[in-house]
């Protein structure tokens, strides 16, 4: 039996923190950031968790 391969896109883009979960970064940080605030574009830097609907599915991706 051939050996299960990670999804490449998905190790770059999460990671497993020490408990477990996933973390994630947040879109819409890239372009158009003139017309958004500072308040807003400052929190799309810090990472969050990813939902526990699409925890089970991304997990068996970054194996």
């Amino acid at each position: 039996m051939p050996k299960m391969k990670s999804v490449k896109a998905a190790t770059k883009r999460f990671k497993k923190t020490a408990s477990g979960r996933i973390k994630r970064n947040k879109a819409y940080a890239s372009h158009l950031l003139k017309c958004k605030s500072t308040k807003r574009k400052r929190n799309y830097r810090r990472a969050t968790l990813v939902t526990s609907a699409d925890e089970k599915r991304i997990k068996t991706m970054i194996l």
